[in-house]
C-alpha cells in the first residue's frame, strides 16, 4: 500500500527495498525513516526493536504521539505490505484519533497476531500532503531532470534575485522611513 501524499526519491525505489525485506523475513514490513522529535505528533510511531541493518522488529505503535508519549522516532511514512489478516482487523476497528479508523490502530492488532518488522528505506521522502513538501519535491525533481534543469534553474535563479532585490528595497525603505 502507497499513500499517495509521500514521495520518495531514491537510487533504489523505496517498494523494491520494502519487498527485498518481505522477501527475507515473509510478514507485515512498514516503511520507516527517523524523523525530529518535534515531529513525531505527526505520524505513527514505531516501538520496536533494532534488529539488524535497517530492520527493527515492532512491538507497538503510536499513532501521532506527544513528544512525552512516543516510543522513539521512528515514523511510518506512507509505504506498506501488510499481511491480508488486516482486512478484518480493519472491519473491527473503531474510530480512533480525529474520529477516524486509523490504520495504525489495525496495525497495533496485527502487530499482537503476528510478527511485524519496520524498514528503514533509503532516500528523500517529501511529504507532498504539506505545501511546503510539494514545491520542495516539485522543484527538485525538475532539476534532476536534465531536459528541465537549465531552463528551470536559470527561471529559479531570476526569481530569487528579483525576490532578493524586492526585500532588500523593502528593507532601506523601512530603515528611510523610520
Amino acid at each position: 500500500m502507497l499513500l499517495g501524499d509521500d514521495i520518495v526519491y531514491s537510487q533504489k525505489p523505496c517498494l523494491q527495498q520494502m519487498i527485498e525485506a518481505y522477501d527475507e523475513y515473509k510478514t507485515t514490513i512498514l516503511g520507516v525513516q527517523q524523523v525530529p522529535e518535534e515531529d513525531v505528533c505527526k505520524y505513527g510511531i514505531v516501538d520496536g526493536k533494532h534488529i539488524e541493518g535497517r530492520v527493527y522488529k515492532v512491538k507497538g505503535l503510536v499513532e501521532k504521539p506527544s513528544i512525552e508519549e512516543a516510543p522513539s522516532n521512528v515514523a511510518i511514512l506512507g509505504r506498506y505490505i501488510i499481511s491480508p489478516a488486516i482486512f478484518e482487523i480493519l472491519e473491527h476497528t473503531e474510530p480512533g484519533k480525529g474520529g477516524e479508523i486509523q490504520l495504525t490502530d489495525a496495525l497495533k492488532v496485527l502487530a499482537q497476531r503476528e510478527a511485524m518488522y519496520a524498514y528503514n528505506f533509503q532516500g528523500k521522502r517529501y511529504d507532498v500532503g504539506d505545501k511546503q513538501g510539494f514545491l520542495q519535491a516539485t522543484v527538485e525533481y525538475a532539476l534532476r531532470r536534465e531536459d528541465l534543469r537549465e531552463d528551470f534553474l536559470n527561471y529559479l535563479i531570476k526569481v530569487v534575485a528579483k525576490e532578493t532585490k524586492s526585500a532588500v528595497e523593502d528593507e532601506v525603505a523601512t530603515d528611510i522611513i523610520k
